[in-house]
């Protein structure tokens, strides 16, 4: 399967589920829940893992931040299952990250997936804010 085939399975799921979608200009499809905005990011080489990204959620505004949003991160992956918290520059991100076969494979854990990426940002939001 390629991007594209996969990216449009990406946004044919999305639609149904009530997640208007997008693909981007880098073939990535994106849609927004509950106010943010999320990514699958599509690995042209790999069409076995599956990536769903919750891009600069919180920005760091000082090296005094940066310690509590690392203590945080770390934290929120070690507590929340197959997901990710992990600054990058000065902002953070919180993703779920995956190994799913065949591609379709996705589909019957994307809700609880979502729900995952939620709960590792709402438990890095209450350790970063102590």
């Amino acid at each position: 399967m390629t991007k594209q085939d996969r990216a449009e399975m990406y946004r044919a799921y999305l639609a149904g589920e009530g997640f208007p979608a997008q693909i981007d200009r880098d073939g990535d499809v994106t849609f927004k829940h509950e106010g943010g905005s999320y990514v699958i990011i599509i690995d042209e080489d790999d069409e076995t893992y599956f990536r769903l990204v919750f891009p600069s959620f919180w920005s760091i505004e000082s090296d005094e931040e940066r310690v509590r949003v690392i203590l945080a991160a770390v934290h929120a992956t070690a507590q929340i299952k197959v997901a990710k918290v992990y600054p990058l520059g000065d902002q953070t991100f919180a993703s779920i990250e995956m190994f799913v076969s065949p591609p379709e494979g996705f589909k019957p854990v994307f809700l609880r997936s979502l729900r995952a990426l939620h709960a590792a940002v709402q438990c890095f939001r209450e350790k970063v804010l102590g």
